[in-house]
């Protein structure tokens, strides 16, 4: 199978100053998706300018016209299922059914208290986010909801005409840990990681590909607890948060590379970030390019 190449675009730039070119150029590079994150703000970035996901991905479903658009990913930190469900379920009509939704428990960052809340346990930001998905599909699926849970309720809610894309939009389900790899073996069409998090300061590249295959082997155990082969999953990696960090973009070679190692792993799908200067994601825009447009040629 051919890996696909994706970006991610963060939403850092006003969209006629940068915003805008960002995505249509994207296309234009033969991106099989293109990413944004769902974030109120995000660290470094936090005291800069940062635009909301779904108004983003709403302007670059209307200036691109084959490109998959997404994101990486939305948590339940600041989102409640059913005003999500409509959003999503708008911009899915809006693309001509081209979103797939990137969903992911969150963290402690910024957005964890921005309403004004504590920040969660590790504990209930597992429950919220198993109530949180479960909704999410029915609410996509059905035509009317009433739900009583833990954390989140719905009441008649209204999701008509609901997805163009049927039975709804993909779920790409980020997941690392037992929970959250059985909501992507029982409502996922991807999966995502970026890694396991405690080798980025002091791991190595073959250290992060051994926990990374340790991954997809747990996935593919909850899959088949669930009556799912692994196989019907797609996997996706978010690239920039192992050892390797930029290396991998620092040219055509080093990407194929490190692309073709992973694809080795079973993931089809890896994630490159479209360079920001002056920060953990820079990079020579002209290498980028012409990894997106050779390097797919090279992993078939």
């Amino acid at each position: 199978m051919s890996l696909r190449l994706s970006t991610v675009i963060l939403p850092y730039r006003r969209w006629h100053e940068g915003g805008r070119s960002a995505w249509t150029r994207a296309e234009q590079l033969g991106f099989h998706a293109a990413y944004t994150y769902d974030h109120l703000s995000w660290r470094s970035f936090r005291d800069g300018p940062w635009f909301g996901a779904v108004p983003t991905l709403t302007a670059a479903a209307a200036v691109t016209e084959r490109m998959r658009l997404g994101t990486l990913v939305t948590s339940p930190n600041f989102r409640h299922p059913v005003t999500l469900a409509k959003e999503l379920i708008s911009l899915d009509d809006i693309s001509g059914g081209r979103i797939t939704l990137g969903i992911g428990a969150g963290g402690t960052g910024f957005d964890a208290t921005a309403l004004g809340q504590e920040p969660w346990t590790p504990r209930e930001r597992a429950d919220r986010f198993a109530e949180f998905v479960a909704l999410l599909d029915q609410l996509l699926t059905e035509d009317a909801v009433s739900y009583e849970g833990d954390f989140y309720a719905a009441h008649e809610a209204r999701n008509i005409p609901g997805c163009a894309q049927r039975p709804r939009l993909p779920f790409a389900v980020a997941a690392t840990g037992p929970r959250g790899l059985r909501l992507a073996a029982q409502y996922g069409q991807a999966w995502v990681t970026t890694g396991d998090p405690k080798l980025y300061e002091n791991g190595t590249p073959e250290q992060s590909v051994q926990a990374l295959r340790a991954q997809t082997e747990k996935l593919a155990d909850a899959c088949a607890a669930a009556g799912r082969d692994a196989s019907q999953l797609d996997k996706i990696l978010l690239t920039g948060f192992t050892p390797d960090r930029g290396r991998p973009l620092e040219s055509l070679d080093a990407f194929v590379d490190f692309a073709g190692r992973h694809r080795e792993l079973g993931f089809t799908e890896i994630v490159i970030h479209w360079p920001i200067p002056d920060s953990d994601f820079a990079a020579d825009q002209k290498v980028f390019e012409r990894i997106a447009m050779e390097a797919p040629s090279q992993l078939t």
